[in-house]
């Protein structure tokens, strides 16, 4: 009997104690496949015991989205199983074809078609989805907690101020917001420190909304919202202040010297700009993680790439910015995950009802994987401030980091070199 056969060769596969896994098939027969199961695989069709012997993640997560594949548990248990499966596969060498999605991710070609197609992929979804579980201002990136049992309301406006701060920012200056999203920062720049701001995004529903609480905030003549790329930003030299959140990634690693050399140009001599990203853990070619099968490419984020710190450092660097400021949110990002992943859930019908039952195991699995992969260091988040230096390379700065968390009207700001009596 096929399944009998398919039940040897996965235990045979999986190695001595197996994994707390129980298999059920379409007529109801279970068997496990180690210890107490944590978690159950349903197998709705027969089709999928080809892709289990064949160690076929790809194949299996794509089940998982359409529903023929059905997977009950802890959440925390299905993605711990299933990091260690993917693992095995690995390692053993079991047959996987983890190529195709690869070579699909190298191969995105990030002109200005492919970006916004890829940006509405992931954001076009739906306003009113994403409301279900993002905090009130609809802030779709790292929060910034002070003691880790802030709610999310609480700790994305932590991060807003946190990021001002470092900004330095005064009333009268001119802020850019490249990927603005729902303009959350955009407006909480403009009310609490009087700033005037560009937002730009490529998402047409994060427009629609970006613009409507603009108005309601009644800061129409302060902030812009325009659906522009990044590279069609024209001037130079025409902002003070220039902040990017959670959109680098979205970039591309062939562009990521043209997405700080656009970022320089714009920047006033002695202005200041603040990148907020993802990085992966991944160096010269190392592996941390698992392979995976490719489902984040594909389901989403398409064309999303991933820099080293150090290579977004060198590139940030080589645009003739001066870094100034390096921080490390990576535990910010687990909790992040972890409130949003529990809102989701919370609402789980209503997600269904907006976005389809697909979407919501998409973004729901997608989330709780991520939460792993910052708490293991597979991926980070950095904070990188940096400034323009004027023609002789004198770049100005705080003597201490003190105005990011006490509120000074004006920090002491480093001198140029003075010889005097010497």
């Amino acid at each position: 009997m096929l399944r009998i056969r398919v039940l040897r060769f996965l235990r045979a596969r999986l190695g001595p104690g197996g994994l707390p896994l129980r298999l059920k098939f379409w007529d109801g027969e279970n068997f496990d496949l180690g210890s107490v199961p944590k978690i159950t695989i349903t197998l709705t069709a027969p089709s999928l015991l080809r892709s289990l012997m064949r160690g076929n993640i790809e194949a299996l997560g794509d089940a998982y989205v359409a529903g023929t594949l059905r997977v009950d548990g802890r959440l925390g248990d299905i993605i711990g199983v299933g990091v260690e499966l993917a693992r095995r596969v690995e390692q053993l060498g079991w047959v996987a074809r983890l190529s195709r999605p690869l070579l699909k991710l190298h191969s995105f070609k990030h002109n200005r078609t492919a970006d916004a197609a890829a940006i509405s992929h992931h954001y076009d979804v739906s306003n009113d989805f994403y409301a279900l579980w993002l905090d009130r201002r609809l802030v779709y990136s790292c929060a910034y907690f002070s003691t880790g049992d802030e709610d999310i309301d609480q700790a994305q406006e932590a991060k807003l101020d946190h990021l001002c701060r470092k900004l330095r920012l005064m009333p009268g200056e001119r802020l850019l917001d490249i990927g603005c999203g729902w303009a959350g920062l955009a407006i909480y720049a403009a009310q609490k420190y009087g700033v005037e701001v560009l937002a730009v995004t490529l998402s047409a529903r994060q427009i629609e909304e970006a613009r409507r609480r603009v108005v309601a905030a009644g800061l129409a003549d302060r902030v812009t919202v325009e659906q522009r790329d990044y590279r069609d930003i024209a001037g130079e030299a025409v902002f003070d202040k220039i902040v990017s959140v959670g959109m680098y990634e979205h970039v591309g690693l062939v562009n990521l010297p043209l997405y700080f050399a656009n970022i320089r140009r714009l920047l006033r001599v002695g202005g200041l700009a603040l990148n907020h990203g993802i990085t992966t853990g991944q160096l010269d070619g190392g592996t941390l993680a698992p392979r995976g099968s490719g489902f984040i490419e594909r389901y989403v984020f398409p064309g999303g790439e991933l820099p080293h710190v150090s290579r977004m450092l060198r590139d940030t660097a080589a645009a003739g910015l001066d870094i100034i400021d390096v921080e490390n949110l990576r535990p910010h990002y687990t909790q992040t995950l972890l409130h949003w992943v529990r809102r989701l859930q919370a609402h789980q019908g209503e997600a269904e009802a907006l976005v389809g039952p697909d979407k919501y195991r998409i973004w729901r699995i997608y989330m709780a994987g991520a939460a792993l992969a910052f708490d293991r260091g597979w991926l980070s988040l950095y904070q990188t401030l940096s400034v323009k230096p004027d023609a002789a390379g004198y770049a100005p700065r705080p003597w201490t980091r003190r105005h990011q968390y006490v509120k000074e009207e004006t920090p002491p700001l480093a001198r140029p070199l003075d010889w005097g009596d010497l």
